[in-house]
């Protein structure tokens, strides 16, 4: 058992994990874990998930702390549900030369639609450091994996105020404490602002300091329309961007985690869209100026799901950004190629948003081993331009297992299916998801799994097949090459589930967006999966099916290409409002503008939209006027 001072040895670093006992890693795992729940957290959040607990991982990948797994970061113990409306990432930029490459790509959409780049306006937020979530004006939820969070409408209960005294319902934003009271009042008893914010919504009963910090008004939910904001065109925004990312950080009072541009004209954000991650629209600037010279000990290969060899980077213990680096991304075997990077070189090191390590390049060369056997399977490898292959999709361990595990973690509907527990249903016989469905009780028990984790397990499969799903998640989940999310959400805009794999090459390249070389390896790839979504169907499955763009309501109606905007807590989700609307050919915006044709209003009605309303000589309905005008044909 580890003493209180080897405990904090360890979180201070003075002890390296390479000198620790595999059974010490996993002590100061569940120690560290214990702590930070409690709200005295010893080492940082990334230190824990990306140093001690990937390094747990990598030694013991079925030790039972890894196996107990979290719906939520935060420990929740509450069911997903859906959330009213996605809540994207937003793609990070960690220097001015990506800032440029998004302009560029701004610029030259701008010319397409014969936007004038002038006429083009960017808006500045501060990147908030709190606890995201999303209030659609009945529910709060937590931000979760995009798709699904939990409901922690408890806060609001509790007596969370909105920001500037505003009304609820405003969609996205984030739970904040303010920097002066945090200072002043609780950094005595919290190390951290964040870990002040994650006690707010606790399941459990709040703390005096949370309680008080509420009726101060310094606890609040900031929803991001509520933010001070710069306003400006391109050529603004170049000359004084250092200037403005300065005067966003300092312009509230709130712990912040860079600044967030985005676009203002909703035509041109329309047109540029946005992936399956992000709005391509948008985007962060966190700068990381802390860069480390570290030396390569060796470059190990690892074999992804569709027989990508990424090579990885094991390194001399290097302290970057507060965390202490072992391993780093090569990339792809090309780079190893080109750069030289091998035992012995040395590599310009920086932690991508002070998270994720990352290469920038081989500042000294060595030489390279280029692997030309697969090291999970043993066959050949072969170039497929930068990236080495293993093609032995058919029965290469690490790329079968890889499939099984992506599928659970795109399915997003159940729990217990990761690494450790497919790993082991490898090793008795599975090989396919299909072949999971089959198991029972007793066959997982006679795999050596407990008779509760078995129950567990079994329940869990009958959960992800009655919990809806999207059409398009499920397919995305078989993880066939260049079907992603994104990709498979526009294919099912045109043709049913049932229907995509009778598709020829040609009927899947006459959908935009689908190049033919694209269309042939989605055909082929449907072409291998058939069999096995066959299987998986027939066992049922809840999907909600993606309306069909032949399906889309087009009768004629006073909104038809006009700009809406929703305010106020509706008879209603505000999202269900703002699908309906979107099926219908109207835009929906956030925020009342000049461009802005309807202003509908609900009960609760803050001033703020009424007036730039007025202002600008916007219509204003309320939500029975808008329905019943909407809904006369």
């Amino acid at each position: 058992m580890l003493s209180k001072t080897k405990v904090q040895e360890i979180a201070n670093q003075n002890i390296l994990i390479s000198d620790l006992h595999d059974d010490e890693l996993a002590e100061f795992c569940i120690i560290a874990n214990h702590m930070y729940r409690d709200g005295k957290p010893i080492v940082s959040d990334q230190d824990y998930d990306f140093v001690f607990l990937t390094a747990l991982s990598k030694r013991k990948p079925n030790h039972p702390f890894l196996q107990k797994l979290e719906s939520e970061h935060e420990g929740f113990s509450e069911e997903k549900v859906k959330l009213p409306e996605r809540m994207l990432s937003t793609d990070k930029a960690y220097s001015w030369s990506e800032i440029q490459k998004w302009l560029e790509r701004i610029t030259k959409s701008a010319e397409e639609i014969d936007l004038s780049s002038k006429d083009v306006l960017i808006k500045g937020t501060a990147k908030l450091d709190g606890f995201a979530g999303y209030d659609d004006g009945f529910k709060l939820f937590t931000r979760g994996d995009g798709n699904k969070g939990s409901d922690i409408s408890r806060v609001f209960e509790r007596g969370l105020g909105v920001y500037n005294d505003t009304e609820r319902g405003q969609g996205a934003g984030e739970i904040v404490v303010k920097r002066s009271y945090f200072e002043t009042h609780l950094n005595k008893h919290f190390e951290y602002p964040r870990n002040f914010q994650a006690s707010l919504i606790k399941e459990k009963e709040l703390d005096q300091f949370a309680l008080q910090a509420i009726a101060d008004k310094a606890a609040l939910f900031v929803p991001f329309t509520q933010l001070p904001e710069w306003l400006g065109d391109i050529t603004e925004f170049t000359d004084n961007f250092e200037s403005i990312v300065n005067e966003l950080e300092s312009g509230v009072d709130f712990d912040v985690d860079g600044v967030v541009f985005e676009l203002v004209n909703e035509e041109l954000k329309t047109h540029i869209g946005s992936n399956r991650k992000f709005h391509r629209w948008q985007i962060a600037f966190k700068e990381n100026k802390e860069k480390a010279q570290v030396k390569v000990i060796s470059v190990t290969a690892q074999v992804g799901r569709t027989g990508k060899i990424t090579p990885v980077a094991e390194l001399e213990p290097t302290l970057l950004s507060g965390a202490t680096i072992y391993r780093a991304t090569g990339h792809h075997y090309g780079l190893v190629k080109d750069q030289g990077l091998g035992s012995g070189s040395v590599v310009e090191l920086t932690r991508s948003g002070l998270v994720i390590p990352k290469i920038n390049k081989v500042l000294k060369p060595a030489e390279v081993d280029i692997p030309t056997q697969c090291p999970s399977c043993g066959a050949e490898l072969f170039w497929e331009s930068d990236f080495l292959m293993c093609l032995n999709h058919e029965s290469c361990h690490d790329q079968i297992v890889g499939k099984m595990v992506y599928f659970y973690k795109v399915l997003a509907n159940n729990d217990g299916f990761g690494q450790a527990t497919i790993q082991k249903l490898y090793k008795n016989g599975i090989r396919q998801v299909n072949d999971i469905y089959a198991l029972d009780e007793g066959k997982l028990m006679s795999m050596g799994f407990g008779e509760k984790t078995s129950n567990n397990l079994v329940n869990q499969l009958i959960r992800s097949r009655q919990e809806s799903v999207e059409d398009w998640r499920f397919l995305a989940a078989f993880g066939v090459q260049r079907l992603g999310m994104g990709n498979c959400e526009n294919l099912l805009k045109h043709y049913s589930l049932e229907q995509v794999f009778d598709l020829s090459v040609e009927d899947i390249a006459n959908i935009e967006g689908f190049a033919e070389l694209t269309a042939e390896v989605i055909f082929n790839g449907l072409d291998s999966i058939k069999p096995q979504y066959e299987a998986l169907i027939s066992g049922g499955f809840e999907l909600e099916k993606t309306i069909l763009v032949s399906q889309t309501i087009q009768h004629d109606h006073p909104f038809q290409n006009k700009k809406i905007v929703f305010t106020g807590t509706m008879s209603q989700p505000r999202a269900e409002l703002q699908k309906q609307a979107k099926a219908n050919g109207i835009a929906v915006s956030s925020s009342v503008s000049s461009k802005t044709d309807f202003l509908i209003i609900g009960e609760n009605v803050g001033q703020s939209k009424l007036k730039a309303a007025k202002v600008n000589d916007v219509v204003i309905l309320t939500e029975e006027e808008y329905l019943n005008k909407l809904n006369t044909k």
